[in-house]
């Protein structure tokens, strides 16, 4: 059945295998990240195989997922105070910015018998999660006192919202802080954490400041590049998924729209090129499935005119191969294009 993801198990074993010795070698400690493939159990225990050493996702439902799989496993979104109870029960650790928080986990915690530990998170200039720097001392002299909680580390995220580039500035700005909250109010840290796959082109030209012992891997693991710069990474494999297609309607039509042109199923007014007659591709799957934006076909002669919430329109005028109605067209994909795909029940998912 069509479309599917196709995804090699072996290969997102030895992406996390080079990662995660790359890092061992600057002493740092790595989190797969799991919630862009909705923490499939067999992709997950792969990431362990292949030595990472937690496993981090943003949706708690996710590691409820993994309550058997032997690993450390980490909340990376600020918890909401309604899932709190889940939190402390199936997370080890959970990133957190909000002091009520907190106290809601460490009096869960308290009742289920355990402590649950917190990673405290540095806004240094994304502009997403985090606490503002200048606040952090006051911060720590409050959480400190609640019970059910320990606090075991500082985190930043940096990239994913504003763009901000983690660089030896901001990340020696983070380990400052821990290094500072550690001595003042005797913490035993344990992770300081320098953010995602934006902060891997640092480790690679050895630049991370030191201190740092910790990144959490996403991207880097399953499309094999950093995300500061975009840049494909010597060693780590880039199509560990393959997105598989079924062309329904193979014809030679205009490639303009005949007729006066007004909005989209999208809200939006498109805007089309003429190339005259062009053979056209549609392939049973839509922006419900797949963001068209982020697809690469494998056979390069083919180019993406446009998508629909159930249809994606494809040029194959000038493709070698000859195309036929059933016949099934590859994709490799950017991480937008591959979280909705892996999030979406009409893609199958196949591990190969």
């Amino acid at each position: 059945m069509y479309p599917r993801v196709e995804v090699n198990l072996n290969k997102l074993k030895e992406n996390a295998n080079f990662l995660a010795k790359l890092s061992e070698k600057h002493g740092i400690k790595i989190m797969g990240v799991t919630k862009c493939f909705c923490a499939i159990p067999e992709l997950s225990k792969a990431l362990v195989e292949g030595g990472v050493e937690y496993i981090a996702d943003s949706r708690i439902e996710n590691l409820i997922k993994l309550k058997d799989l032997n690993v450390k496993k980490v909340l990376l979104r600020i918890p909401m105070q309604s899932e709190a109870e889940l939190v402390v029960k199936y997370s080890d650790y959970s990133q957190n910015s909000e002091l009520e928080t907190l106290k809601l986990l460490g009096a869960k915690a308290l009742e289920i018998g355990k402590i649950h530990k917190v990673i405290l998170m540095v806004d240094l200039g994304d502009l997403r999660e985090g606490i503002w720097p200048e606040d952090v001392d006051g911060f720590v002299a409050e959480a400190i006192k609640i019970e059910g909680i320990k606090i075991v580390g500082f985190g930043v995220n940096l990239t994913c919202y504003g763009g901000v580039i983690p660089d030896e500035n901001n990340l020696g700005r983070l380990v400052e802080i821990a290094k500072k909250m550690q001595e003042k109010y005797n913490l035993d840290l344990e992770i300081i954490s320098g953010g995602n796959s934006s902060s891997l082109y640092l480790l690679l030209e050895n630049r991370l400041p030191k201190g740092i012992n910790n990144l959490r891997f996403g991207e880097a693991l399953l499309l094999g590049r950093e995300t500061a710069f975009g840049n494909f990474v010597d060693g780590l494999h880039k199509d560990v998924f393959i997105l598989r297609a079924e062309i329904i309607e193979l014809k030679e039509k205009p490639s303009v729209p005949i007729g006066n042109i007004g909005m989209d199923a999208f809200g939006q007014k498109p805007h089309f090129e003429d190339k005259g007659i062009m053979k056209r591709a549609i392939v049973a799957m839509g922006r419900q499935d797949i963001d068209p934006s982020g697809l690469i076909p494998l056979d390069q002669d083919i180019s993406i005119v446009g998508a629909s919430s159930d249809h994606t329109i494809l040029d194959v005028t000038h493709s070698k191969r000859e195309y036929k109605v059933g016949d099934t067209v590859e994709f490799v994909m950017e991480y937008g294009a591959l979280l909705r795909a892996m999030t979406s029940e009409y893609v199958k998912k196949v591990i190969v």
